[in-house]
């Protein structure tokens, strides 16, 4: 098993912003999506599809307390992240594990999805 992508549910103008936000974050781009319902983007890294972004104006913002903190990436380039979210004024916060030798960054989107960076010793600056 694995995980084949993730949805956030928004409003077009915070659809919108998350869309600039994951791609600027995760060099993801905005790929092929077929004719749905409801309008919304796909959007990939390489050939994959990882997020889908559907717009809804039934979503809301912390519309109820649910239990899912964070959604977790593995990635490279610990300093390109950093000076990224500073230039979209996001906050964040680092923490290290010296245990498992991995530095974790963790922020959140636009629409307030939690995410989380992992960075292990041998690709902090690729």
């Amino acid at each position: 098993m694995h995980i084949d992508h993730f949805n956030i549910s928004a409003p077009a103008k915070i659809l919108t912003e998350d869309k600039k936000f994951l791609c600027e974050v995760f060099d993801l781009v905005e790929g092929w999506r077929p004719k749905l319902s409801q309008n919304g983007y796909w959007l990939y890294y390489k050939d994959k599809v990882l997020i889908h972004l559907i717009e809804s104006n039934e979503h809301y913002r912390n519309e109820k307390q649910g239990y899912l903190d964070h959604i977790a990436f593995r990635l490279s380039g610990l300093n390109k992240l950093i000076k990224t979210l500073k230039i979209l004024s996001t906050e964040y916060s680092i923490k290290y594990s010296a245990e498992r030798d991995m530095t974790q960054v963790f922020f959140k989107t636009p629409s307030g999805v939690g995410l989380e960076a992992i960075f292990l010793k041998e690709n902090i600056d690729e």
